[in-house]
């Protein structure tokens, strides 16, 4: 481990041990953190973790060594928190999920984003992958049970998308291709054609996809920017994007 590691890890991280490890489909696992200071964190639905993945193979840049993970869930009287890994794009990230043990020790900070929960509308539509379906269940549970929401979540398999922390399904599921931005926009034309009131999306997954979409609901839909969030969650021809 390098000296810049060392300082990173004492001083900038939180160290924290893996309690549990549970395979939730055959593309994702589920992880839980644990430590003392963890129910101390202030806590915002829709943060992140920026993890210390490859702290100590001196094989990877630094830059390749952090990966940012979604909340899934947190539980400040036992100070743990849960988060949800895919596989399916066989980077770093899923290779250590595959691998890590429980009682292992992690390194991790926690980030607030953008892509937060509000809930200031009257109607929702939720997109996204299997990489952001964490992340969009944590934004569903925060924004009010009373609201009317639309959802296309989707994978290629759709046996690899899985439940959400309490086990329901307040999603919709499809099996779709990659990138599959044409298919989205026709489904998510009819869906938001019934939306009356404030209406507000959420993005998330591909990059590709995000752009896309965000551009078809300015564009075509006549959305206003503030109604439009998106998160890329990955990148095909990039490394660890945030």
């Amino acid at each position: 481990m390098s000296f810049i590691e060392s300082i990173i890890k004492s001083v900038v991280l939180n160290e924290a041990v893996i309690t549990e490890k549970v395979k939730l489909s055959e593309a994702a696992y589920k992880i839980r953190l644990e430590n003392e200071t963890i129910g101390k964190i202030n806590f915002i639905p829709g943060s992140f973790l920026r993890m210390g993945l490859g702290i100590g193979n001196d094989e990877l840049s630094l830059k390749d060594k952090m990966r940012s993970y979604s909340i899934w869930d947190i539980n400040k009287e036992k100070s743990y928190l849960d988060v949800a890994i895919a596989t399916h794009s066989n980077g770093i990230g899923s290779q250590w999920i595959k691998k890590c043990q429980v009682g292992q020790k992690i390194y991790f900070r926690n980030k607030k984003g953008n892509f937060l929960a509000e809930d200031t509308a009257d109607n929702y539509m939720m997109i996204g992958d299997l990489s952001a379906l964490s992340h969009l269940y944590m934004i569903r549970r925060n924004i009010g049970l009373d609201k009317h929401v639309e959802s296309i979540v989707y994978s290629q398999d759709e046996q690899d998308l899985f439940p959400d922390i309490d086990g329901s399904h307040p999603f919709n599921f499809y099996q779709l291709p990659k990138n599959p931005t044409e298919e989205l926009i026709a489904m998510v034309s009819e869906k938001v054609s019934k939306f009356k009131g404030r209406k507000m999306v959420y993005i998330a997954g591909d990059s590709r996809v995000c752009v896309a979409l965000n551009r078809f609901f300015r564009q075509e839909l006549l959305w206003e920017t503030k109604q439009i969030k998106t998160k890329p969650f990955w990148n095909p021809d990039k490394k660890g994007l945030e």
